[in-house]
Protein backbone atom coordinates (compact mmCIF):
# COMPACT_ATOMS: atom_id res chain seq x y z
CA UNK A 1 0.00 0.00 0.00
CA UNK A 2 1.54 3.55 -1.11
CA UNK A 3 1.20 6.14 1.55
CA UNK A 4 0.04 9.72 0.29
CA UNK A 5 2.07 12.55 0.58
CA UNK A 6 0.00 15.07 2.62
CA UNK A 7 -0.96 18.16 0.50
CA UNK A 8 -0.18 21.55 1.64
CA UNK A 9 -3.15 23.83 2.68
CA UNK A 10 -2.28 27.60 1.89
CA UNK A 11 -4.65 30.16 3.11
CA UNK A 12 -4.68 33.52 2.61
CA UNK A 13 -5.95 35.94 5.44
CA UNK A 14 -7.51 39.30 4.88
CA UNK A 15 -5.93 42.16 7.48
CA UNK A 16 -8.56 44.54 8.83
CA UNK A 17 -7.78 48.06 8.39
CA UNK A 18 -7.07 48.31 11.38
CA UNK A 19 -4.03 46.24 11.31
CA UNK A 20 -3.09 47.60 7.57
CA UNK A 21 -3.10 50.89 9.57
CA UNK A 22 -0.77 48.97 12.11
CA UNK A 23 1.96 47.70 9.76
CA UNK A 24 2.17 50.53 7.87
CA UNK A 25 3.20 52.50 10.98
CA UNK A 26 6.02 50.13 11.88
CA UNK A 27 7.04 49.90 7.86
CA UNK A 28 7.39 53.64 8.05
CA UNK A 29 9.22 53.73 11.73
CA UNK A 30 11.42 51.13 9.70
CA UNK A 31 12.15 53.55 6.15
CA UNK A 32 12.85 56.14 9.10
CA UNK A 33 16.01 54.46 11.19
CA UNK A 34 17.15 52.48 7.98
CA UNK A 35 16.21 54.59 5.43
CA UNK A 36 17.35 52.99 2.04
CA UNK A 37 20.85 54.13 0.29
CA UNK A 38 20.83 57.48 -2.28
CA UNK A 39 23.72 55.77 -3.59
CA UNK A 40 21.73 52.80 -4.75
CA UNK A 41 21.20 52.01 -8.33
CA UNK A 42 17.97 52.87 -10.18
CA UNK A 43 16.45 51.83 -13.35
CA UNK A 44 17.72 53.68 -16.45
CA UNK A 45 15.12 57.08 -17.30
CA UNK A 46 15.95 57.15 -21.17
CA UNK A 47 17.38 54.77 -24.25
CA UNK A 48 15.95 51.17 -24.62
CA UNK A 49 16.28 49.95 -21.06
CA UNK A 50 13.33 52.56 -19.62
CA UNK A 51 11.41 51.69 -22.90
CA UNK A 52 11.66 47.86 -22.20
CA UNK A 53 10.73 48.46 -18.29
CA UNK A 54 7.66 50.80 -19.30
CA UNK A 55 6.30 47.88 -21.88
CA UNK A 56 6.68 45.39 -18.71
CA UNK A 57 4.88 47.35 -16.10
CA UNK A 58 2.23 48.34 -18.80
CA UNK A 59 1.45 44.73 -19.06
CA UNK A 60 1.74 44.19 -15.71
CA UNK A 61 4.38 41.79 -15.82
CA UNK A 62 7.30 40.81 -13.28
CA UNK A 63 10.94 40.31 -14.09
CA UNK A 64 10.58 36.76 -13.36
CA UNK A 65 7.47 36.43 -15.98
CA UNK A 66 9.43 38.62 -18.74
CA UNK A 67 12.34 35.84 -18.25
CA UNK A 68 9.95 33.18 -18.63
CA UNK A 69 8.69 34.91 -21.66
CA UNK A 70 12.36 35.39 -23.36
CA UNK A 71 13.60 31.89 -21.75
CA UNK A 72 16.04 33.66 -20.03
CA UNK A 73 16.91 31.43 -16.83
CA UNK A 74 17.68 34.39 -14.71
CA UNK A 75 15.32 36.89 -14.10
CA UNK A 76 18.04 39.38 -12.18
CA UNK A 77 19.12 39.58 -15.81
CA UNK A 78 15.42 41.49 -16.95
CA UNK A 79 16.48 43.96 -13.71
CA UNK A 80 20.16 44.40 -14.95
CA UNK A 81 18.80 45.36 -18.43
CA UNK A 82 16.35 47.89 -17.03
CA UNK A 83 18.82 49.28 -15.03
CA UNK A 84 21.40 50.31 -17.94
CA UNK A 85 24.13 47.83 -16.63
CA UNK A 86 26.13 45.15 -19.48
CA UNK A 87 23.59 43.04 -20.98
CA UNK A 88 24.39 40.70 -23.94
CA UNK A 89 22.78 41.76 -27.80
CA UNK A 90 21.06 38.25 -27.34
CA UNK A 91 19.01 39.10 -24.00
CA UNK A 92 18.32 42.49 -25.26
CA UNK A 93 16.47 41.16 -28.18
CA UNK A 94 14.79 38.30 -26.24
CA UNK A 95 13.25 40.48 -23.79
CA UNK A 96 12.09 42.93 -26.43
CA UNK A 97 10.44 40.52 -28.42
CA UNK A 98 8.77 38.21 -25.55
CA UNK A 99 7.35 42.34 -24.31
CA UNK A 100 6.42 42.79 -28.19
CA UNK A 101 8.76 45.88 -28.83
CA UNK A 102 10.41 46.18 -32.07
CA UNK A 103 14.37 46.40 -31.50
CA UNK A 104 16.03 48.58 -34.66
CA UNK A 105 19.41 49.83 -34.75
CA UNK A 106 20.05 53.29 -36.21
CA UNK A 107 23.17 54.74 -37.83
CA UNK A 108 24.11 58.25 -36.45
CA UNK A 109 25.60 60.82 -38.02
CA UNK A 110 28.94 62.20 -36.66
Amino acid sequence: MTKKKPTRVFRTSRVSAAEADRLNEIRRKAMGEFPPDPNRARPAQSGIAAQIRQARESQGLSWYAVAKLASIPNPATIRDIEYGRDAKLSNIEAVAAALGLRLELKKSVV
